[in-house]
């Protein structure tokens, strides 16, 4: 196991509750497959840390840009807090070796794991704030985070992937794709949807997010490069 006193280090954070750390690191299958430790897993955390980080994140974005729209700027936080963005930020601080798994989720890789990571880093927030408080979350936010919204804006990352695939369809091909939900799983308030984009009763391609909006707009992105659109 993992040394988390490394990975304290690594943070420049020092917990006074070193068991909230490692509960932030706690996936419920390892949990189930060690009943007998008295032990929580993350996922209470990971509902705290999703207000926290939403929050700093809003404050952040509506300071930063005080002449962009309101949905504008509800694009830019969509696009800060996503799987693909909370993924590479674990990755950025090998969250992915503290990580306590059961051995069959220890296996999983890709897009399985891309949402163990990106649910611990909520997970991580959450422990943060109750441990060390509001000013020492939104600092470990502002570092990791807000020098990617600079990425974000001159990247254009943030833009609609569903606006721009139904501009497309519609231009090349008079059609306005539709969606459906494949398929839902994970607990009720941390579900995963699958997606499908289609165009007539053709299947163009899939998308994953945490809630059904953010499923169709990777199937929409994922669409676009399938149709040589992007």
């Amino acid at each position: 196991m993992a040394d988390f006193k490394d990975f304290e280090k690594k943070i420049g954070i020092t917990f006074k509750n070193k068991d909230l750390l490692k509960r932030a690191f706690t996936h419920r299958s390892y949990i189930n497959e060690h009943k007998g430790l008295k032990m929580e897993h993350n996922e209470r955390l990971e509902f705290l840390g999703d207000a926290v980080l939403e929050l700093v994140i809003t404050d952040h974005l509506f300071n930063k840009y005080p002449d962009k729209p309101e949905g504008e700027l509800t694009s830019y936080r969509a696009a800060l807090v996503n799987t693909v963005m909370l993924s590479r930020m674990s990755i950025n601080l090998a969250m992915n070796d503290y990580l306590l798994l059961s051995r069959g989720e220890s296996k999983d890789t890709g897009r399985a794991r891309q949402y163990i990571l990106a649910d611990a880093v909520e997970a991580l927030i959450g422990a943060i704030y109750l441990d060390q408080g509001y000013t020492v979350a939104v600092s470990f936010i502002g570092e990791q985070f807000f020098p990617m919204t600079d990425e974000m804006v001159k990247k254009k990352l943030w833009q609609d992937a569903k606006s721009r695939f139904q501009e497309m369809a519609q231009d090349e091909m008079s059609i306005t794709p539709s969606y459906k939900t494949i398929r839902e799983k994970g607990p009720d308030h941390s579900k995963h949807f699958v997606v499908g984009v289609y165009l007539d009763e053709a299947e163009i391609s899939t998308g994953e997010g945490r809630s059904k909006q953010e499923a169709e707009q990777e199937a929409a992105k994922n669409a676009l490069g399938m149709k040589g659109w992007d």
